[in-house]
């Protein structure tokens, strides 16, 4: 595994200190429902496919598929074959899904066969999956209410497995239209002998038009890229322009074949590395941080260029590059802090903790470039903590009365990953990862389009929020942006124990969580009370409250697509599809 060069940035302006809590409304959510000519074919899980990847890729699948190019508009695939797409303009006037296109009644009786998948490429372009090995690229024209148009398949290729469509592109480079697609297997691995037995490739195809005898309808594969890894990514995307991949994952992938033929993997970095001198030295206490910067020698006061805000720091000689610049660990008092000059060489800055106790794991974020000065009383605390450690009795806690944990009487489920969970960016050429994030605690929740000429956007549990991250991957170094919070959606959604789905409206006005069985959780953003409210405890006002609100649907089939657009949450059953007008315009 890479080791992480790269840290998620969050923007503290988006975040609540001072969120109490969701309000629990009970506002009726007006509900609306058709009813399906045929069903959706929910595809059950083999014996063979026993796996807990099986079930995440394949048991977990979301059926109902979102039009982000077009507003409340969306698709399915039924048990006969048919793509069905519906736009919602009426609540009260809903029709029957429209069939757009039929997949071929001899496709789709693979033994192995999975659910068919579909994937919006662009406004006018879209990517099928039979389920059963093969991969269609099909010509929409604009679709939306006003189209009635039927697909036109342009491109068709039996891929020999059964795989499901994660992503596409379409780009257009020097003039040629290029399509970039990105495909999930799960595969028998005999190499795997510890493990389950399976691995986990995601094949990048990417298929151009010919331009040979002016043949306008002619699609070939240009190029295949195959990477290999031992878990389900929760987040795999292809860039806008075809440029790279960003795959986020519980264990590592790697390129392993280009075109059929196997990828050299890369030689391990010698363990010696040349050290440079550090160009500062910090320690820290409870209280404040200091840091000691080498200087020119001879530099007097005015010559030096300081800045210092809450969060960020600046600091450097005039008329040279900047010595020390970027974001602080953690905030800081700018009035209460300074700097001084030492010995003509050196430059001391005094940095008052905003919040005093937590220690600082690093001076600024991501930089690498000083050293951490452990003072003598930091050191005999530390020592003092680890002590049992080194302890020779079985149970080292001198406070506690419990038996010690014996290992042998844990289960899978309680053991540590293996390899962390990272969020990895790799370059379409090299096929090596340029950034790479440990993502450590920070649970992934879901992703959700945003807008359609970017990536997808992602869901990270923070703390107890929910921060949701834009890729950049234009802006490497600031790859990943934090552009909305959901506040306490991470603790919420830890309790819900029955959740299957979840997802947020494209304009972040609300987050919903969606259980296997019948119920959807909505959670609003805080918003202005019409009321006078006041908080008896604090003895305060209440300017704003986050509404909770529940709905729970008419039906007793298993929830098989859950999606949400600005205005409507659609929930998709065996037999119907319901529309839930959570906002109005």
């Amino acid at each position: 595994m890479a080791a992480s060069n790269y840290s998620l940035k969050v923007n503290r302006e988006l975040l609540d200190p001072g969120f109490e809590s969701y309000r629990l409304s009970l506002d009726a959510i007006p509900t609306y429902s058709v009813e399906l000519d045929a069903a959706v074919e929910e595809v059950k899980l083999k014996d063979t496919q026993y796996t807990l990847e099986h079930m995440r890729a394949f048991g977990m699948y979301n059926y109902l598929h979102l039009d982000p190019w077009y507003e409340d508009s969306v698709l399915f695939v039924d048990c006969k074959g048919q793509v069905l797409g519906l736009t919602v303009t009426l609540d009260t006037a809903l029709g029957k899904p429209r069939e757009l296109y039929r997949i071929p009644a001899d496709c789709g009786q693979s033994e192995h066969r999975l659910c068919a998948s579909l994937s919006l490429t662009s406004a006018t372009w879209a990517a099928l999956s039979d389920g059963a090995g093969r991969l269609y690229l099909l010509r929409t024209g604009k679709r939306g209410d006003s189209s009635h148009a039927k697909w036109e398949p342009l491109f068709s290729e039996d891929t020999g497995e059964p795989f499901t469509v994660l992503h596409s592109v379409s780009h257009v480079p020097e003039g040629v239209h290029t399509m970039e697609v990105l495909l999930l297997r799960i595969q028998k691995d005999p190499q795997e002998t510890k493990g389950s037995g399976y691995s986990v490739s995601l094949e990048w195809i990417t298929v151009l038009k010919l331009n040979k005898n002016r043949q306008e309808k002619k699609y070939e594969v240009k190029k295949r890229r195959v990477l290999t890894g031992k878990s389900v990514p929760h987040y795999a995307a292809v860039e806008p322009q075809g440029k790279g991949l960003m795959v986020a994952s519980d264990k590592p992938f790697a390129f392993t074949h280009v075109d059929g033929r196997p990828v050299e993997p890369p030689h391990p970095e010698p363990m010696e590395v040349e050290k440079t001198d550090p160009i500062y030295f910090w320690q820290q206490t409870a209280e404040d941080v200091t840091a000691c910067v080498r200087m020119p020698e001879g530099v007097t006061k005015e010559e030096v260029q300081f800045r210092l805000t809450a969060d960020r720091i600046r600091l450097g000689v005039q008329g040279f590059p900047s010595i020390l610049e970027g974001q602080l660990h953690s905030s800081v008092d700018p009035e209460a802090s300074a700097w001084i000059i030492k010995d003509d060489k050196s430059l001391e800055v005094t940095l008052q903790k905003l919040t005093e106790g937590p220690l600082w794991s690093e001076l600024l974020t991501g930089d690498k470039r000083g050293e951490y000065v452990v003072s003598d009383e930091q050191a005999a605390l530390l020592h003092e903590r680890l002590t049992f450690l080194t302890s020779e009795d079985l149970n080292g806690n001198p406070d506690g009365d419990k038996p010690p944990c014996n290992s042998q009487e844990l289960e899978d489920c309680d053991g540590f990953p293996e390899d962390g969970s990272s969020l990895t960016h790799f370059d379409g050429e090299s096929l090596k990862p340029t950034r790479v994030v440990n993502l450590g605690s920070h649970q992934f929740l879901f992703s959700v389009d945003v807008n359609p000429s970017d990536m997808p956007c992602f869901c990270l549990r923070h703390d107890v929020d929910a921060l949701v991250w834009q890729p950049r991957p234009d802006q490497p170094s600031d790859m990943w942006e934090h552009v909305a919070t959901f506040n306490a959606l991470g603790y919420v959604q830890a309790s819900k124990r029955d959740k299957k789905f979840a997802t947020c409206a494209p304009n972040f006005s609300y987050a919903s969580l969606g259980e296997c069985l019948r119920r959807a959780f909505i959670y609003r953003q805080p918003a202005p009370v019409e009321t006078v409210l006041f908080n008896r405890r604090q003895g305060r006002q209440v300017g704003q409250v986050a509404k909770q609100q529940v709905a729970s649907l008419d039906s007793d089939k298993p929830i098989l697509g859950f999606r949400a657009t600005n205005e409507r949450l659609y929930m998709l059953t065996s037999s119907h599809l319901f529309v839930l007008k959570v906002n109005n315009n």
